[in-house]
């Protein structure tokens, strides 16, 4: 199917490994030009050269920015112009029992996650209205409706981002513009991977009896029955981007593996 997506001009933060890197990389295969975001140049620059490495031909570019700091956001906002798709991904999170959540916690986790896709959405929503055609897709999760124990800071903020997402949805009636959030189940990112290998080697197991066995403790109900790879992600992420889902705005979108059992 073609997307319809040669020539549109991307924006994916929180894009050098993971749901976002795999985004980056069906987007340059639908021929947009993509400009990923890393919190360090190194990796950022890194990224980009393995991107450019397997899409000779595709315009990619890196722009770094630790949206935990407020002076850094300002410049990458200063530079950050003419987008077509703007795909809030960044985002950090953590295993931490509610007792022991300080009011640190909950400002740092809420300033990178939720924080960072307002403060790039206010400053581009407002030229994809001008043009009256673009797209803003939000990357939130399940953990945003069935909120996890032991992130309850980290579900808040995806609560969060859906809501964000669904109050800008009304401000592009008449136009071209959509605003859309992806709910997305538990998904075998590079950081979940390293961190399940290493469980894996103290406990002398297969990697992936570990990863069967941490899906069947944590979510047994899931109709996937395994880890969601971030390409399945992706494969959403770059629809709702394309002219081809114009009539899906405002809406909260499943890739949770059939985690979530409400309609």
């Amino acid at each position: 199917m073609n997307l319809k997506l040669e020539g549109k001009r991307a924006f994916i933060s929180g894009s050098t490994q993971g749901i976002g890197y795999a985004i980056a990389k069906q987007l340059l295969n639908e021929k947009a030009e993509v400009i990923i975001n890393g919190r360090h140049e190194e990796k950022t620059s890194l990224a980009v050269k393995k991107l450019k490495d397997e899409f000779p031909d595709a315009l990619v570019s890196g722009m770094a920015c630790d949206f935990e700091k407020k002076d850094e956001v300002a410049a990458l906002l200063n530079n950050l112009n003419h987008i077509d798709i703007l795909i809030n991904n960044v985002g950090i999170f953590e295993l931490k029992d509610f007792d022991n959540l300080e009011d640190e916690d909950w400002y740092r986790i809420f300033e990178v996650n939720v924080m960072s896709s307002i403060r790039l959405s206010k400053k581009l929503l407002s030229q994809m209205l001008e043009k009256k055609s673009g797209r803003i897709v939000f990357i939130s999760s399940e953990s945003g409706v069935n909120i996890p124990a032991n992130m309850i800071h980290y579900g808040m903020t995806k609560a969060a981002m859906a809501a964000v997402s669904n109050g800008l949805s009304k401000l592009t009636t008449g136009t071209e513009v959509t605003v859309n959030t992806i709910l997305g189940g538990p998904t075998y990112s590079d950081g979940v991977a390293s961190t399940i290998e290493h469980i894996a080697s103290l406990q002398n197991i297969e990697t992936e009896q570990m990863k069967s066995m941490i899906i069947q403790q944590t979510n047994p109900h899931s109709l996937l029955q395994r880890f969601i790879d971030p390409e399945e992600i992706a494969s959403l992420a770059v629809y709702l981007a394309s002219p081809l889902s114009i009539a899906t705005n405002g809406s909260c979108l499943r890739a949770d593996g059939g985690l979530l059992k409400t309609i």
